[in-house]
């Protein structure tokens, strides 16, 4: 029986890389800034019945690479059982080679199953019935996992209407590995559909109790929220947008479209984006004046398969890469937010690869030689969350920045095992600067590097964020 490939030493191919591996890298606990794990999931303590229940429920990129191997879609988001669905996916893992899918796969089930066998039809059984007697113990509850997982923080992602009674109930607990919730506005400005966004208003109206008569009271009601995020322990927001909105207005422009918006009327693209512009600046002012971060997650076209967003709803693995203007735009908001003094911290990602080098120069005009990389290049993210893609992140962040300053990885995901993505990055790290070790462009100066790694890995983060421990 072929045993897995993930040894020891897995992506390290030199001596340098792998004492920086060992010795520093692997040692740090995991600073998680930016995922979307269901924290009702943890403040319930949920435990898991089987593997495809933490494994394959809401993974489109799983979904994903089956479509592609002919599976039928009963197989990925339909009635099929829960064996049934994962035998699936373990007759389309050998197909996966040389996607991250094959090397995520196996990473998650030696670290936290102990298994050393390579998923496929043969295997399927044995594993799925391991992997499923091992999640139904107190041990793999998710609040274990998370502890296996050496994490220290959580940051979710959530809309600006939740609750937050599960932040609350996990503080109360007096669960030790921090659990914050990150704002996430995008609803506020989906002029595109004024018949949900009216919904989403007079949601908010109810929850602040406050009358949403003008654009005025509709910022008001927002500044509520945010104050109650922040007292929650928010320190993050997060806007997740084709590209950002920069397009002039002024306040008289702003007030008239937000009546439109109130009595159902269809708004002109102009309108939209005048309107979209105008939000992402208050809303930027908010977290500056709370001395959050913001993050902008930029280049990714949504949906583009209608028939089956209509069958099945966003985040279902049918979105693609964009090629829309990023530079532009990002200048003229960014610009506008330094001129007035207001510019929060702020980290940038793409989801084109070919914006690279435009965001890694562009995160070096807006620093203000105070806060330690201020605008930052955000790791590599979405379709580029894969050895080839941090490889180019982390070049292009060295050669047109300091990478010295990077806040490093986060997770991205919607399920508890893709922590171990973290390792993953932190090997490919390593191997990176021990090849340049080695091949005698970087001196092999332990501390210096055995520092920086360490740095990237948590303390960057832990220092850049400002959320205190204890």
């Amino acid at each position: 029986m072929k045993t897995s490939f993930i040894n020891e030493d897995f992506v390290l191919y030199s001596n340098m890389a792998r004492k920086l591996y060992h010795d520093y890298a692997a040692k740090m606990p995991i600073y998680d800034y930016h995922c979307h794990i269901p924290v009702s999931e943890i403040a319930e303590n949920k435990q898991f019945e089987n593997l495809t229940q933490i494994w394959l429920y809401g993974d489109h990129y799983k979904w994903r690479a089956m479509r592609i191997k002919g599976i039928p879609e009963r197989f990925c988001t339909g009635d099929a059982t829960d064996y049934e669905k994962f035998e699936k996916w373990a007759q389309a893992v050998p197909y996966t080679l040389r996607n991250p899918l094959y090397h995520w796969t196996h990473l998650e089930l030696k670290r936290y199953f102990g298994i050393e066998k390579l998923l496929n039809p043969n295997t399927a059984k044995e594993i799925y019935d391991t992997c499923s007697e091992m999640l139904r113990t107190p041990e793999y509850s998710v609040r274990n996992i998370l502890r296996k997982s050496n994490v220290k923080i959580v940051c979710t992602t959530d809309d600006p209407l939740d609750s937050l009674e599960h932040h609350r109930k996990l503080k109360e607990d007096g669960f030790e590995i921090k659990v914050l919730p990150a704002w996430r506005p995008d609803k506020a400005m989906l002029v595109n559909d004024v018949t949900a966004l009216n919904g989403w208003i007079d949601t908010l109206a109810q929850l602040t109790r406050m009358d949403i008569t003008d654009y005025d009271s509709y910022l008001d009601a927002l500044k509520k929220r945010h104050d109650f995020f922040h007292e929650t322990g928010c320190r993050l927001s997060d806007r997740s947008l084709p590209t950002v909105c920069a397009e002039d207005y002024t306040p008289v422009d702003i007030a008239s479209i937000f009546r439109k918006i109130r009595s159902h009327a269809k708004l002109s693209d102009s309108e939209q984006l005048k309107f979209k512009s105008a939000m992402l600046v208050e809303l930027s002012i908010m977290d500056y004046e709370k001395n959050w971060t913001q993050q902008f997650h930029l280049g990714a076209m949504r949906d583009g398969n209608t028939a089956m967003f209509n069958k099945l709803g966003p985040d279902t693995g049918f979105d693609v890469i964009g090629d829309f203007e990023i530079a532009g735009p990002l200048i003229r908001l960014l610009n506008r937010l330094n001129n007035q003094g207001k510019l929060a911290k702020t980290i940038l990602y793409n989801a084109n690869p070919r914006d690279n080098e435009l965001m890694a120069a562009l995160v070096g005009t807006f620093q203000d030689g105070i806060t330690p990389g201020k605008i930052q290049f955000g790791s590599a993210w979405w379709f580029l969350d894969q050895k080839d893609g941090m490889t180019r992140q982390i070049n292009a962040l060295s050669n047109l920045g300091l990478l010295s300053q990077f806040v490093g990885m986060l997770t991205d995901s919607r399920c508890f095992l893709s922590y171990s993505r973290h390792e993953y990055f932190r090997r490919i790290l390593c191997n990176i600067l021990g090849s340049e070790v080695e091949a005698g462009e970087l001196p092999g100066d332990m501390d210096l590097l055995g520092q920086l790694v360490e740095d990237i890995c948590f303390n960057n983060a832990e220092n850049y964020f400002g959320i205190i421990f204890s």
